[in-house]
């Protein structure tokens, strides 16, 4: 088989060995004779995946015990809605930080069923930053504060928590979860798709705070009612079993990998390896992002010359690098660098920058 490297925004990369014991085990789960896919959900062998899947997760972020962790269906952006509805009384006002396209899709949901406060954007400047926080203004009685710690299309991460200043703090973290360590404490929530670090699509990943548990409004479905599945261990009917499995076995590989503090040091190398490329390319390669507000997982660039992009991702293509077109909002290009990404994933394309700028330039 021909090895590519894939730089897609999700779904994204698996690691190798995850995919290889996925295939291992496809049709017999550990001598069971069946494969996940065919698992009551109920039996004890898929009680088995998912306690040891959450088990995992909880040492991976050190969650602590007044946390409930929540495997959905729907990915993050269900969860949109459900926020609102769970955390969000009528005519309540929820703050918001703008620093992206899944911002504004958020905001514009959840804007649905309550008042948005725009505590801070970086629209001015075409969501290429991180507003710093003296400037954010915030509603004092804020249901919650809501952000995205990584914009997967703008290329922008949050490299610190936000201040909370008492109200619960809300953050989709679907495009780093898993890529650098965070204080699970300091939240309300966390939520995220798996397709980015996790997974497959298909399953979603909420860590929710239990006082904030059996508030939701009372005309709730019970599908968008976080407190079902806290009090059914995710099982309020049945869970995405297979993308639940797999994201154990991711959550096993990165442990034994050393854990996400190991994670984000090769994260730092890998996407240094990239900026570097462009930054030493005198001009004909541009990253959009201010500098100190540069994703380690998602890194888009412009060519000098747009007449140049079929070219660059065809010569990319031929080199087996993959899922390199940006997103059709901004053009250029994007490279995905997730976890499952190899550093020799990440050489092979700032060689291949290189070559093309010095045969184009």
């Amino acid at each position: 088989m021909t090895q590519v490297f894939n730089f897609s925004s999700g779904p994204a990369v698996l690691p190798h060995e995850v995919l290889l014991q996925v295939q291992a085990e496809m049709l017999d789960w550990h001598g069971s004779g069946m494969s996940v896919m065919e698992m009551s959900h109920r039996g004890p062998e898929f009680g088995q995946i998912l306690a040891e899947a959450e088990a995992d997760l909880r040492t991976l972020m050190a969650i602590p015990e007044n946390y409930k962790v929540l495997f959905l269906q729907g990915g993050a952006h269900l969860q949109f809605a459900m926020l609102p509805l769970n955390f969000a009384p009528v005519g309540s006002t929820v703050d918001f930080v703008n620093t992206g396209h899944w911002s504004k899709v958020a905001i514009k949901e959840v804007s649905r069923y309550a008042n948005v406060n725009i505590v801070a954007s970086s629209e001015d400047k075409n969501f290429s930053y991180v507003p710093d926080e003296s400037s954010w203004q915030r509603t004092p009685d804020a249901a919650f504060l809501h952000y995205c710690s990584n914009e997967t299309i703008g290329g922008v991460e949050f490299n610190h928590i936000p201040q909370a200043n008492g109200v619960p703090l809300m953050c989709d973290m679907s495009s780093n979860i898993l890529s650098r360590p965070v204080d699970v404490s300091q939240f309300g929530m966390i939520y995220a798709g798996a397709q980015k670090n996790m997974g497959p699509s298909g399953v979603a990943v909420s860590i929710v705070r239990t006082d904030l548990l059996g508030k939701a409004r009372s005309d709730t479905p019970t599908m968008l009612n976080y407190k079902s599945y806290a009090d059914n261990g995710s099982m309020y009917n049945t869970p995405p079993s297979f993308g639940i499995y797999v994201a154990g076995l991711v959550y096993k590989h990165v442990l034994q990998q050393g854990g996400v503090a190991a994670m984000e040091a090769k994260n730092i190398e890998k996407a240094n390896v990239i900026y570097a490329a462009i930054d030493g390319s005198n001009g004909f390669y541009h990253c959009p992002t201010a500098q100190a507000d540069r994703s380690r997982m998602n890194i888009p660039f412009t060519l000098a010359d747009q007449q140049l992009d079929q070219a660059f991702l065809a010569g990319a293509e031929a080199r087996h690098l993959l899922q390199l077109k940006g997103h059709r909002s901004v053009g250029g290009m994007r490279a995905s660098i997730y976890n499952a990404m190899p550093l020799a994933g990440c050489q092979a394309l700032a060689e291949y920058m290189h070559e093309f700028a010095k045969m184009k330039g």
